[in-house]
């Protein structure tokens, strides 16, 4: 086990900050697997995967021109309409996105989703390979309800509302132009997908920050909404 990823659990378990940029990680995924599995040796089990940079502006910001991905566990999942719990959350923010149901390494079903992100490390500030050892800054996830895939998933208008106040908008469209291609990407990086995993296929919009109270809800055109509240 590597110092990083007991670091990095420890950030997690005690909602500290760890000082980012200067980090020399060879493999940041080996990191991740070593972090993720300290969560499963605490009783929790992998409930899907997660991509990250899913956007061209996100791959040009970061300098890359690929996409990156975590792992999803159950402890992570949030009923919709349930209470996302601050308590043990750094600076946690929310982003609006579409998440796919597996069967048979296919795409089953879709709905509506709400990623819930935090970074352990210090100001939200990292590089590209700390992102990835902190397992894609995952920290909890909503499903709305399963729906069959339409015809134009490429297309539909995305809204995340926060209190009632719409904070952002966006497509489908910026999820690498169909969110259908974040599923192919979550296939090939992660090489299997289990039956009834969930995958978060990526941001349509830009992450906002969720304070004590607020409720947060995504609205996808033709898909529906998903909700949570955050504890007081």
């Amino acid at each position: 086990m590597t110092s990083l990823a007991l670091a990095l659990d420890n950030a997690l378990t005690t909602a500290t900050e760890l000082p980012g940029g200067g980090h020399d990680i060879g493999d940041p995924y080996a990191v991740q697997r070593e972090l993720v599995g300290l969560r499963l040796a605490r009783g929790e089990t992998i409930a899907g995967v997660k991509l990250g940079l899913t956007s061209k502006a996100k791959m040009q910001q970061m300098g890359v021109d690929s996409v990156i991905w975590g792992r999803l566990t159950d402890a992570m999942r949030i009923e919709d309409g349930g209470v996302l719990d601050l308590a043990p959350r750094i600076h946690p923010k929310v982003e609006p996105e579409v998440a796919f149901l597996v069967r048979g390494g296919a795409i089953a079903a879709v709905a509506p989703a709400l990623e819930v992100i935090d970074s352990r490390w210090l100001d939200f500030k990292f590089t590209l390979a700390e992102v990835i050892a902190d397992n894609t800054s995952a920290a909890g996830f909503v499903v709305g309800e399963w729906q069959p895939v339409p015809d134009n998933l490429d297309s539909l208008g995305v809204q995340l509302i926060i209190d009632g106040e719409v904070a952002e908008t966006g497509s489908t469209a910026a999820i690498l132009g169909d969110p259908r291609e974040a599923f192919a990407e979550a296939l090939r990086l992660a090489g299997t997908l289990e039956d009834g995993w969930v995958v978060l296929a990526g941001a349509a919009t830009a992450a906002v920050r969720v304070g004590p109270g607020q409720t947060v809800r995504v609205e996808v055109e033709s898909l529906g909404s998903a909700s949570l509240k955050a504890s007081s």
